[in-house]
């Protein structure tokens, strides 16, 4: 009797799967931000909880075209066919905007937590550039939500400097280039000095020589996503 149940309860999630999303693509959601959703592709035949995560692109990618997102980063290579064993979510900020100017993440989470299998203990943030900046305000602001931070090539406002104790508990892993011209290390290397006063858990990878295009790192998944996916609320 109970292995009946189970099993039409998964027929019936598998075919709800195939109504929202094929297990590969990448689709539109309209939540305050718009967003692209990756679902791994086992999503539809099992029932367990997946772990999240969010990845905020750089100011070239702002504005109202969802495409735009698959330049660079995680939905480029999901736009690629990458295969990962996590839910990507994608929003894009409008022109006008920065991450940090009105919080758009209360409604992305509300959204995905209340349609899809999320493991709420491995809730993970990624940024680049302006998405670097955007994943530590984030965090900052819902401390209490995030496994780990993984940021590139960002930093943090000036207003917000007196916050990053906030982060201390939060393992970061960041990486920033000895040569960036756009975002200079200084940035990053002041989060760092601050977190180190106050025992935090970062890890900082100076890029020798490098510029600010170091999304090629998103690529290298067996190393920053194993890392990632280690850490745990």
């Amino acid at each position: 009797m109970h292995l009946s149940m189970n099993l039409r309860l998964l027929l019936f999630i598998s075919l709800l799967n195939l109504f929202y999303t094929h297990s590969h693509a990448q689709q539109k959601a309209s939540v305050k931000y718009d967003y692209l959703l990756y679902l791994p592709k086992d999503y539809g035949a099992t029932l367990k909880k997946y772990p999240l995560v969010i990845y905020l692109h750089g100011g070239s990618h702002k504005g109202k075209d969802l495409e735009k997102l698959k330049g660079y980063g995680l939905p480029q290579l999901v736009d690629q066919g990458e295969d990962f064993n996590f839910i990507i979510a994608s929003p894009q900020c409008p022109d006008d905007k920065y991450w940090s100017t009105e919080n758009w993440f209360d409604s992305l989470h509300m959204d995905l937590t209340e349609n899809y299998r999320i493991d709420t203990n491995r809730l993970y943030v990624t940024g680049i550039s302006m998405g670097g900046y955007g994943a530590y305000t984030v965090a900052m602001d819902f401390p209490g939500k995030f496994a780990a931070i993984l940021a590139l090539c960002g930093g943090v406002n000036d207003s917000d400097t007196s916050r990053i104790c906030s982060l201390k508990n939060i393992p970061i892993w960041t990486f920033h280039g000895t040569a960036d011209d756009k975002i200079p290390i200084r940035e990053t290397e002041r989060i760092a000095d601050q977190l180190k006063s106050c025992n935090g858990n970062m890890k900082f990878t100076r890029l020798k020589n490098a510029g600010h295009g170091i999304e090629y790192l998103y690529d290298e998944k067996r190393k920053i996503y194993r890392w990632m996916l280690k850490q745990r609320k």
